[in-house]
């Protein structure tokens, strides 16, 4: 277990006037991990429909699940969109696969994981997408990140 601090992680960057509020959970163990989330934050900073409005430091943690494979960064962006759930959901598969992820197998390397952890305050119970994140609570790939989040929002208030 490792916490890593880059440029853009952490950090508390502007405020919005795009009517949706969600968190996103960013994990990726293949190649250079902490240069593809900076890519991915300036992609996401560069759309028109996307606010980063905050990040969290990297966690590099064990991967779970099919465990012989690195460890994984993991990281959570905070962002306000004038995305549907959905439509976020099919931008975020996108943007998976511009940044190279195949998918192989469950729980596989991957150079690029991107979830919707929370949207809003919505519930949805769909096949293709559940929010909140089914299993956030028992990730500390998610719930770390999310713990030192908060405590750099309060410094910040």
């Amino acid at each position: 277990m490792k916490i890593i601090k880059t440029t853009f992680f952490p950090a508390k960057i502007k405020k919005s006037n795009k009517p949706y509020k969600a968190l996103i959970g960013v994990g990726c163990n293949i190649g250079n991990c902490i240069r593809r989330f900076k890519k991915l934050f300036l992609f996401f900073s560069s759309h028109p429909k996307i606010d980063v409005v905050q990040t969290s430091i990297i966690y590099k943690n064990p991967p779970f699940g099919y465990l012989n494979q690195p460890d994984f960064y993991n990281t959570i962006m905070v962002i306000y969109t004038d995305f549907s759930p959905f439509e976020l959901l099919n931008f975020l598969m996108y943007t998976e696969k511009k940044f190279g992820r195949k998918r192989s197998f469950k729980n596989a390397p991957r150079t690029l994981d991107l979830d919707i952890i929370i949207y809003d305050n919505l519930k949805i119970n769909k096949p293709k997408l559940i929010i909140p994140h089914p299993f956030f609570k028992q990730r500390d790939s998610v719930l770390v990140p999310l713990a030192l989040k908060d405590k750099i929002e309060a410094k910040n208030l």
